[in-house]
């Protein structure tokens, strides 16, 4: 089989990975170059997890590798790797809620959830730096249930039927949800205002 040129779509793409012989990776990695940079970014924004988001998009890679043969076109290889993405990341996410209840009432883990309690203060205290770092330290500071949400929207550019179908809430919790996480995201990203010449020349 030829080398797939940059010119070549997803679709067609998918159809030369299907079609190739064993052994041959050269259209599906090529799919796997043009993606895994967005994987990468959202799995670290939908769990929180920086340590494990290479293992949880290369996991996510290789369930879309052997559910090609399921891939009908009705959406965009986008859409669908975004999908496999998203239940695989919000799994991650279930399992490390589990594991944090069960432990937090081990002494020796307190303190980290004290810490981690005081993380989005300390984070609106950073300088400006890189809008793009700043978003992401902004996104790491917020909660699970607003930061999912908004990610899933804003990012992923799911309709809201979706996200209240995969978190598995009702539409208007959804909504409700984006708008308290935008607002939020917006508070944390801005940071405090700067004090007046009064406030600043108050003991």
């Amino acid at each position: 089989m030829p080398n797939p040129s940059p010119e070549t779509t997803d679709e067609q793409l998918v159809e030369l990975a299907r079609s190739a012989g064993e052994g041959d990776r050269s259209a599906f990695t090529r799919l796997v170059q043009r993606h895994q940079a967005r994987v990468l970014a959202n799995c670290r924004y939908l769990t929180r997890s920086p340590r494990d988001i290479e293992d949880l998009a290369q996991e996510v890679f290789i369930k879309a590798f052997f559910a090609l043969e399921r891939f009908e076109g009705r959406a965009s290889f986008k859409t669908w790797i975004t999908r496999i993405k998203t239940n695989h990341c919000l799994n991650h996410v279930k399992k490390q809620r589990r594991r944090q209840f069960v432990e937090i009432d081990d002494e020796e883990n307190h303190e980290t959830f004290e810490e981690l309690s005081t993380q989005p203060e300390a984070e609106r205290n950073l300088g400006a730096g890189d809008d793009r770092e700043r978003i992401k330290q902004v996104l790491e500071s917020m909660n699970d249930t607003l930061r999912i949400p908004l990610v899933l929207r804003d990012l992923d550019k799911l309709s809201y039927q979706e996200i209240a179908d995969q978190l598995e809430l009702s539409l208007s919790a959804v909504k409700m949800r984006i708008k308290r996480g935008r607002e939020e995201f917006r508070r944390l990203f801005d940071g405090p205002s700067d004090p007046s010449p009064q406030e600043q020349q108050q003991p």
